[in-house]
């Protein structure tokens, strides 16, 4: 049987890592950053030598072939692909994406290293933004919903670049990020590997999880305007403060959740005040928020209940009030028959594995609605993610990697 290089994975993981360190011990490679090209052209250079081929979609994607093995397979076929992404929330940690999407190559390279005439093509994937800097996982939904160039040109980002300058910045196209959905029937099926980013696996003494859905998310700003005032000289009672009314807001997130299921989430990481003064009332608040829960219907009711709330809130406060949400991520479950080629490559190894549920966002959501799609989780230390403390065992690295192996080649040969 074919195996991975564990050494060479891990020794990969770790020089990666080293990019876009903070002095706080967390990674910053925002999407499009210099830190993020910095990223970007260390993964071009692992696969130029290891002989691999490689692509940039119109939206960033990065997409890589082995020559030997697509002349081996049936390169009229359709593909099976697995990656993640290299992109990083400000000051996260250095496994969310980046083991999926070094574990891919590295299954890659192992396929091309040992010349394996598999029935199907294999692409590893790594997909641009998955962390939402411009959207909710900007690059799969890129190629599988596609975006229209009116709405690229509306994005803005967390720091409040356009989407456009920087993308455009970065040596991009317009009109091919516009341009960007895969034809019909190009993935065969998809696996990706990650981190658990949670507590289950380790807390029960699991290697492996196998992925049986993901949550839905939503998210987008709320904008609360009041009215700019003195902050010395106007009385308490005459004010439209925005920042109080903000407040009020934030408070409320956990209520709205528990209102709707015990698996309801609601997130505000990011509140800017307008003028943003310390001795000014503030005349507008900005609000991010994320939502989260695993049925659809449970987060059209998040959405409604924040909706609902930001109403009564700007009507008690005397402000107005502006709402953009953006497209709702809809839940996806998995594909079944994956889950089995995983599960049993799991215990192949001698690998203890149990079903489980994804409460993060992921990638493999969007792709789901074009192929049929699985993820394997390993433990996360602690639970523990996008913080600089998030770590994992490199024996559960080493475990992930070659269960994706195993599964890339069952699907190829399917």
């Amino acid at each position: 049987m074919t195996s991975i290089n564990a050494e060479r994975l891990k020794a990969d993981l770790g020089s990666l890592g080293n990019i876009g360190r903070r002095p706080s011990g967390g990674l910053g490679r925002t999407s499009f950053s210099a830190e993020d090209t910095e990223a970007r052209q260390w993964y071009f250079d692992r696969c130029a030598e290891a002989g691999l081929d490689v692509t940039v979609d119109g939206i960033g994607n990065i997409i890589v072939s082995s020559p030997v093995a697509d002349e081996l397979s049936d390169a009229r076929r359709p593909a099976v692909w697995s990656g993640s992404h290299i992109d990083t929330v400000p000051d996260g940690g250095a496994f969310d994406g980046a083991l999926g999407s070094i574990a891919a190559l590295e299954c890659l390279r192992r396929i091309h290293e040992d010349r394996l005439a598999l029935d199907r093509p294999v692409r590893c994937i790594v997909y641009a933004d998955e962390e939402g800097n411009y959207a909710h996982l900007f690059g799969s939904r890129a190629i599988s919903r596609g975006f229209s160039r009116s709405e690229l040109e509306a994005l803005t980002g967390r720091d409040g670049d356009r989407f456009v300058d920087t993308f455009t910045a970065a040596g991009g196209d317009i009109d091919r990020a516009a341009n960007a959905v895969l034809p019909e029937g190009t993935i065969d099926a998809s696996v990706e590997l990650h981190i658990e980013q949670g507590p289950v696996l380790e807390v029960e003494g699991i290697d492996i999880g196998v992925v049986t859905g993901i949550v839905g998310l939503g998210g987008g700003t709320i904008t609360l305007r009041g009215r700019s005032d003195h902050a010395g000289t106007t009385p308490m009672n005459a004010r439209k403060d925005a920042g109080v009314a903000a407040g009020a807001l934030l408070a409320s997130l956990p209520c709205i959740a528990a209102g709707v299921s015990e698996r309801a989430v609601v997130t505000s990481g990011i509140v800017t005040f307008v003028p943003g003064g310390a001795n000014v009332v503030p005349e507008a608040a900005h609000v991010t928020v994320d939502f989260r829960e695993p049925t659809a219907e449970g987060v059209a009711a998040l959405e409604s209940a924040l909706i609902a709330r930001t109403k009564a809130i700007a009507a008690e406060h005397g402000l107005d009030f502006d709402i953009e949400f953006e497209e709702t991520v809809p839940p996806a479950p998995l594909d079944g028959e994956v889950q089995s080629i995983v599960a049993a490559a799991a215990k192949g190894r001698g690998l203890r594995h149990i079903p489980i549920h994804s409460g993060a966002g992921h990638d493999s959501q969007n792709i789901a609605t074009v192929a049929p799609t699985g993820m394997i989780f390993v433990p996360s230390i602690d639970g523990r993610s996008h913080c600089p403390e998030e770590d994992t065992k490199w024996d559960d690295v080493a475990n992930g990697g070659q269960v994706l192996l195993d599964t890339i080649i069952k699907l190829a040969n399917r």
